[in-house]
């Protein structure tokens, strides 16, 4: 069931392999020639348990995008239900409960993100969202355990890493989330039935979900469908994609200023940058070679292309523009430049702990209080180590650092 690393004749596994996507596939013969004689509708689902995705699950919705650049249909699945329920794949901890409202709203803020990075409509190609709630919230329980129940055994269900990672931790499995997976590959056989879906996608925690959606549309539809996964994606330190040190890094415009966005992507490892921009942007292959060949300093032109490309994706042009001439002013310059994150001062002045918690370089007072002691608070490029430190602003603006890559500006009320 793993990657054929023969030549694909279809359009989609070529395009898909090559950018570096396909990590596992159920069956990549049958699937690759299913992709070559027609339009493969495939779906991805998302829970909405915020108002943004985040980073992390960037690569899932670019896979969408490559669906459709390749001539295929993507289903946009929303989790109404599942999202109350919760997905234990890769989690120490139960979900937090959600009300019905809260999910429908974080949903169409979510949607807001997918309409730019794909394109929606009626078309045979096009684009379409759904609810797993249009149909789970109108299935009896009792009446899908009948349906459904008989198709699963504890005893496989106890084998997947889902449940038993959560189980080898202590850590308390509840019977709600032990649901998921039913509800899940339920999902696959509905879209299967009701879209013509015949592929599912996801991150490679999701293969046990996705194989159970596969059984169970083959055992009760007798109908082929087919699965595929990506490589669980971490930076090449080995950290999780989307969280850093100050939190996640939010896809909406509104969860997360754009200069704090373009900054990610602009600070990724050298060693990330090729994988990057072959996952995450549009950029011709070999035009992405010739960046990740870049030696010494010269990388980081690659990196700037990186944080372009993706920002002018999923934040707009004129975001990407806005950030990279902040960056220029900042850095090349010794300015301040426009978009970077400000802090209004109405008094004049304002002690540097504040500055810091204020600009969001620090969580709290205590932390600020350490990134002082540490040395890695600065002030129109000093290192201050003096947390009683009171910055006078003198009717100007005033640049304050957090290391040497996170930089915000004081302004006069």
């Amino acid at each position: 069931m793993t990657q054929n690393t023969s030549a694909y004749t279809s359009s989609l596994l070529r395009l898909l392999s090559e950018r570096g996507y396909i990590h596992q596939v159920t069956d990549a013969a049958g699937l690759d020639a299913l992709a070559a004689k027609q339009i493969v509708p495939g779906y991805i689902g998302f829970d909405a348990t915020a108002p943004s995705l985040h980073v992390g699950s960037l690569v899932q919705i670019m896979m969408l995008r490559r669906l459709q650049q390749a001539g295929h249909k993507p289903i946009v699945l929303m989790g109404g239900t599942t999202t109350k329920v919760g997905d234990p794949s890769g989690k120490d901890e139960s979900r937090k409960m959600l009300t019905s409202e809260g999910i429908a709203a974080n949903i169409a803020s979510i949607r807001t993100v997918f309409e730019k990075l794909l394109t929606f409509g009626d078309g045979p190609t096009d684009a379409v969202m759904v609810d797993n709630d249009t149909w789970l919230s109108a299935l009896g329980y009792v009446d899908l355990l009948r349906t459904v129940g008989p198709h699963f055994t504890i005893n496989r269900m106890m084998t997947f890493d889902s449940v038993k990672l959560r189980l080898e931790r202590e850590q308390p499995l509840t019977f709600l989330e032990f649901n998921y997976m039913i509800l899940q590959a339920y999902d696959f056989r509905e879209l299967a039935l009701t879209a013509g879906c015949r592929l599912q996608m996801g991150g490679s925690d999701q293969w046990g979900n996705i194989v159970n959606g596969i059984e169970l549309t083959r055992r009760m539809e007798s109908t082929e469908v087919f699965g595929l996964t990506t490589p669980l994606l971490t930076t090449a330190d080995g950290a999780k994609m989307g969280k850093t040190a100050a939190g996640a890094v939010w896809l909406n415009d509104d969860a997360l200023p754009a200069w704090d966005f373009w900054q990610y992507w602009r600070n990724v490892d050298d060693r990330d940058v090729g994988r990057f921009l072959r996952l995450f942007t549009d950029l011709p292959l070999d035009e992405i070679a010739r960046l990740e060949s870049l030696g010494g300093s010269e990388i980081n032109a690659a990196k700037v292309v990186l944080a372009n490309e993706v920002t002018k994706l999923v934040r707009g042009a004129e975001a990407a523009a806005a950030a990279e001439a902040t960056a220029a002013a900042t850095f090349a310059g010794g300015g301040v430049g426009q978009d970077l994150p400000s802090l209004e001062c109405p008094g004049g002045s304002i002690t540097l702990i504040d500055a810091l918690v204020g600009l969001a370089f620090a969580a709290s007072r205590g932390e600020a209080k350490r990134l002082i002691a540490g040395g890695g608070a600065r002030v129109e490029g000093q290192a201050v180590t003096d947390d009683a430190h009171v910055i006078a602003l003198n009717g100007a603006e005033v640049r304050v650092s957090s290391g040497k890559k996170k930089h915000g500006v004081l302004r006069p009320a």
